[in-house]
């Protein structure tokens, strides 16, 4: 009986650890940082040149971002997570420059990772790179 009893308490300790486990990292904010040189459209506000820390919160494509201006939120939107060919070199955010010269962010990508924050529909991909011209 104390058998069974023993493996009934191992069993209801992995389970609580694995419970706890999948709790804090589908709570677990991601983080990273982006620098615009010239004032950027970012979910329709305009955001002045300077340095920001990017976080995002959530599973699968879909995360919700948050722009930071030290500890204040100045943008928030929602994100769908892409794979890039390659690691990239440094923190970018790809800008695409409308007809009437307004800079929006389109997508982030950060130093080493195979991953990009793509704000979709904001000229993905087309706009110029490097640290947010």
């Amino acid at each position: 009986m104390k058998a069974v009893f023993n493996r009934v308490t191992s069993v209801q300790a992995l389970v609580l650890a694995c419970g706890l486990l999948l709790a804090t990292s589908a709570f677990a904010v991601k983080k990273g940082s982006v620098q615009f040189m010239h004032p950027t459209q970012v979910a329709g506000k305009q955001l002045a040149a300077g340095s920001y820390k990017i976080q995002w919160d959530g599973s699968g494509e879909q995360v919700q971002l948050s722009i930071l201006q030290g500890n204040k939120e100045v943008a928030s939107t929602t994100a769908r997570v892409v794979q890039i060919e390659s690691p990239s070199p440094n923190n970018n955010a790809l800008i695409t420059v409308g007809a009437d010269g307004t800079r929006s962010l389109s997508q982030i990508r950060f130093r080493g990772k195979t991953f990009a924050l793509d704000l979709g529909g904001e000229g993905s991909g087309s706009g110029s790179s490097g640290a947010a011209r």
